[in-house]
């Protein structure tokens, strides 16, 4: 569902959500936890950072933090900046048109299904993700 690009993005954003750490995270140490080729996570992570979703500081105990508090930081803002989340959704046939008085065959059942994902990415937030995983 997710390209690899924003599944590495929503990752590095909860590992720093988990690390709730005062001082920033070294791009290197994140890629080396999870297991991200630095150089492409270190493009996601200065995306995210224009983005107002990290801050970033140089020098030698430089390195990223949220900008945004877990509580307060959905998913959709990580997620939006490498993936389109559409709350309204395109064709699932590829029709150029296809609407409620004209749909596809997967129209009304497609519908549902992409509003629901819409809905749940514009309505979790990176603290519900990590205390999801912690009742698991």
């Amino acid at each position: 569902m997710l390209s690899g690009t924003a599944q590495y993005a929503l990752r590095a954003v909860l590992y720093l959500a988990e690390q709730a750490a005062e001082a920033p995270v070294a791009a290197a140490d994140i890629a080396a936890e999870l297991d991200i080729p630095d150089n492409y996570l270190s493009k996601i992570l200065h995306q995210l950072g224009r983005a107002g979703v990290l801050t970033s500081a140089r020098g030698k105990h430089g390195g990223f933090r949220l900008a945004i508090s877990p509580g307060d930081l959905t998913i959709l803002e990580v997620v939006r900046q490498f993936d389109p989340i559409e709350e309204d959704p395109r064709c699932l046939l590829g029709r150029p048109e296809c609407s409620d008085t004209d749909p596809c065959r997967a129209h009304r059942r497609w519908k549902e299904v992409a509003l629901e994902v819409a809905e749940f990415f514009a309505n979790t937030t990176a603290a519900d993700l990590l205390q999801t995983s912690k009742q698991a």
